[in-house]
C-alpha cells in the first residue's frame, strides 16, 4: 500500500529524514515512533505530498507521489497534529466541502457523515461553525472527514492528542475496521502504551535516521516497547 524508497528531506544543512526505506502492506497499523523532531512530521508530510523531497520515491499503490500527485492524493487522508480547518463553514459543509473534493455520492456521505459523527458524539454540534469548536472537537471533525471516502492510505500525526478517553477509545476501533477492510495506517505517535497495543508493526526514527523496524515482537523481543525505544534512543545518542 505504501512504499517509501531512500526518502532524503533536508532544511538547510540539516538532514530531517536521512536515507529512509519503508514498506506497509494492505490491513497493517503501522506505528511511526520518535522523540519530537526525529522526522516523523516531515516523513507523513512527504507521503501526504505536501512536503518536496530531496531523493529517494515515495509510492502508494503503484502510483508514484511525485509523478502523479493528485492521483497519489485520491487514495489518502492525512489528519496533522493539529487540524488548520476551514473555520467560517459550519461542521456539516466543512464535511460535505471535503465529501465533494473525493467525489462522494449523496447517498454515501450522508450515510458516512450520520455514522461516523454520531460515534464521535459530534452530529449535535455540526450546525455550529468550526470556529466555535474545541480543540478536541476540531480533532473528531478532522478524523470524520478522514473516513468519510473510505480512503485505501490513512496518515495520522499524533492523532491522540486532545482526544477524551472515549474518542480514543473510538478512533482505535475505526483504525482497526479500516485495515480489516483492506486499508492501511501510517501514524506517528510518542504514546508508546498504544502503539504497543494498537500497532501491526512498528519502526522508530531518530534524527532521521531509521534505528528500528518490524513486527510488534520482533521491535520489542522480550521487554516493553517502552524498554526497548529509550534503550535505542541512547545507544544512538
Amino acid at each position: 500500500m505504501l512504499k517509501i524508497d531512500h526518502l532524503t528531506k533536508t532544511y538547510g544543512n540539516k538532514k530531517a529524514v536521512d536515507d529512509l526505506t519503508l514498506e506497509i502492506q494492505p490491513g497493517e497499523i503501522f506505528g511511526f515512533i520518535g522523540h519530537n523532531g526525529a522526522g516523523k512530521t516531515t516523513t507523513l508530510k512527504s507521503v501526504a505530498g505536501i512536503l518536496r523531497f530531496d531523493k529517494g520515491t515515495i509510492t502508494i499503490g503503484s502510483t508514484d507521489v511525485a509523478k502523479d500527485p493528485i492521483a497519489a492524493k485520491k487514495q489518502i487522508a492525512y489528519i496533522p497534529d493539529n487540524p488548520d480547518l476551514y473555520e467560517y463553514m459550519t461542521g456539516i459543509q466543512f464535511l460535505n466541502f471535503i465529501a465533494d473534493v473525493f467525489g462522494v455520492p449523496a447517498d454515501v456521505r450522508q450515510e458516512r457523515i450520520r455514522r461516523y459523527a454520531d460515534m464521535f458524539e459530534l452530529t449535535a454540534e455540526l450546525a455550529q461553525p468550526v470556529s466555535a469548536y474545541s480543540h478536541g472537537m476540531k480533532q473528531k471533525l478532522a478524523i470524520v472527514s478522514a473516513w468519510i471516502h473510505a480512503p485505501k492510505l490513512i496518515l495520522m500525526d499524533e492523532p491522540f492528542v486532545g482526544l477524551d478517553p472515549k474518542a480514543a477509545f473510538t478512533l482505535k476501533g475505526l483504525m482497526r475496521e479500516a485495515c480489516d477492510n483492506g486499508a492501511a495506517i501510517f501514524f506517528s505517535t510518542h504514546v508508546l502504551e498504544v502503539a504497543e497495543k494498537l500497532c501491526d508493526k512498528v519502526a522508530i526514527i531518530k534524527g532521521g535516521k531509521l534505528i528500528r523496524s518490524g513486527t510488534m515482537e520482533e521491535v520489542r523481543g522480550d521487554e516493553s516497547l517502552e524498554q526497548v525505544f529509550l534503550e535505542l534512543a541512547d545507544s544512538e545518542a
